[in-house]
């Protein structure tokens, strides 16, 4: 829970701060979007703007990079770092990403593990014989959490290698700017470590309820 409360406040504060440093060239999270878009030869790909703060995301389905209000019109570090994050995202989507194909396939079991395991197990625990087998099946859903999450770990780590690698080739960012880019996409990378770890805490709580039960 530490961690985790580390990583969500490093992040926001991060952002914060590079979201405050305007880039030299003045390109808004938008125009970057669309300008790496247009390098890398996608055409059916739209930029839209979403509500609410760092719910910035690519949806492959409706073929749509979605940009936060803060990142949509800013002109920041920040805005553009995220902006080609999302974009290597659209990347990984065109060239056919292994992890990132593997964890759409696994967004049932995640959903489903994620509601449905708490109860079994809280349900297993006052329950009599019965409710060891509750809690076994709470497990087995909540591997599905498990496995969506360190999948989703080489994904956003990829996508941010790739976002570097634009912003560096294609010139959006000048000199120690890209040091800025880099802080606010590792700062984000720690959520998602934290996240995966957290539900790695939480299937080592699990299975101590089901060995005491056990004794």
């Amino acid at each position: 829970m530490l961690l985790t409360f580390w990583a969500s406040s490093n992040i926001k504060g991060t952002y914060r701060r590079y979201s405050q440093i305007q880039s030299s060239l003045g390109m808004t999270g938008a125009q970057v979007a669309q300008k790496i878009l247009q390098q890398m030869n996608i055409r059916d790909v739209r930029v839209e703007r979403v509500a609410g703060e760092l719910t910035d995301h690519y949806d492959p389905g409706a073929k749509v990079v979605r940009l936060s209000d803060g990142i949509y019109n800013s002109s920041s570090l920040a805005a553009a770092a995220v902006a080609a994050h999302e974009c290597g995202h659209v990347l990984q989507d065109k060239q056919g990403y292994s992890f990132m194909n593997l964890r759409a396939s696994l967004v049932p079991a995640a959903n489903i593990g994620g509601q449905i395991s708490p109860l079994l197990i809280m349900a297993g625990l006052f329950l009599g014989q019965l409710g060891q087998i509750f809690i076994f099946i709470g497990i087995a859903l909540f591997l599905g959490v498990i496995a969506f999450h360190l999948v989703t770990l080489p994904v956003e780590l990829d996508a941010s290698s790739r976002a570097l690698k634009l912003i560096n080739q294609l010139g959006i960012l000048q000199g120690d700017e890209n040091k800025g880019a880099r802080a606010v996409l590792n700062a984000a990378a720690w959520t998602y470590v934290a996240t995966a770890l957290y539900a790695l805490l939480q299937l080592a709580q699990y299975l101590i309820l089901l060995t005491s039960r056990n004794r």
